[in-house]
């Protein structure tokens, strides 16, 4: 069983901790559900960035299984590394989604655990799954080391194959943080730079943009994985919910993380 890596310093470690916590970041947001097959949300610590995906969770329809992209920043395991394994958090165990796993076989995703036992961008995500669905959920946690964009595409493209086939009502969850460590001024014009060919669905352009700008978002892989597998199910529409940065919360704006909240419907 995949334990939790980050509990008690990204998010609390008591349940009923927890539960506060992710009741104060859904706090004055209308949970509806809507027809969206794909969103973006960030990683960091509930403190900071956890009202903003809020924003995003209060609007995803329930589903058999959410596809869970995350960026790998430790460096161990494989490549492009998918979990099999069962995974626990303070609210409970949730299970992955096994013939969907089984159907990714010979791809270019691995069956690996080793890239997920100390990584938080996809373990950050699964309390406010459980907060909005309880246990009547399956994940399927992907974590890229590998975040080009022909990598990105070929990810995408694997899982939308696989879950047609499966025939079964999925999301698919990129996480990711925006610019870290610039200024508001500069973290907010380089991220809403970034964000426009996202909700233009035109990856190669967010490419060239993040490299121009040399912009430091973590999961630009997770995103562009997340876009590819989307567009595969006729996403058309893609709105930003909100965007904000880690110095809307310390009050310090020299040097800040941006995070936003995206949905594709």
């Amino acid at each position: 069983m995949r334990q939790t890596t980050v509990a008690g310093q990204f998010y609390p470690l008591n349940p009923k901790s927890l539960k506060k916590e992710l009741s104060r970041c859904f706090k004055d947001l209308v949970i509806s559900e809507k027809p969206i097959l794909g969103a973006v949300v960030p990683h960091a610590g509930y403190m900071y960035s956890g009202q903003v995906a809020a924003h995003a969770y209060a609007q995803l329809p329930r589903a058999d299984t959410y596809i869970l992209f995350g960026p790998n920043h430790t460096g161990y395991g494989s490549a492009v590394a998918m979990s099999q394994d069962t995974w626990t958090t303070p609210l409970g165990v949730v299970e992955t989604d096994r013939e969907i796993g089984k159907l990714l076989a010979g791809t270019i995703i691995d069956f690996d655990e080793l890239a997920h036992h100390f990584e938080h961008s996809i373990e950050v995500q699964i309390p406010f799954l459980q907060h909005r669905f309880g246990s009547n959920f399956k994940i399927l946690p992907i974590c890229m080391g590998l975040q080009d964009e022909e990598t990105a595409i070929e990810v995408g493209k694997e899982l939308a194959r696989a879950v047609k086939a499966s025939g079964k009502k999925v999301v698919f969850i990129a996480s990711s943080d925006f610019t870290h460590y610039q200024s508001a001024t500069v973290a907010s014009d380089n991220d809403h730079y970034l964000i426009e060919p996202i909700l233009e669905m035109d990856i190669p352009e967010f490419y060239r943009r993040r490299e121009e700008r040399n912009i430091s978002a973590c999961g630009f892989g997770p995103i562009a994985a997340m876009l590819s597998a989307t567009m595969e199910f006729g996403a058309k529409n893609v709105s930003l919910l909100k965007y904000a940065n880690s110095g809307d919360v310390t009050g310090d704006t020299s040097g800040v993380v941006g995070y936003a909240a995206i949905v594709l419907e």
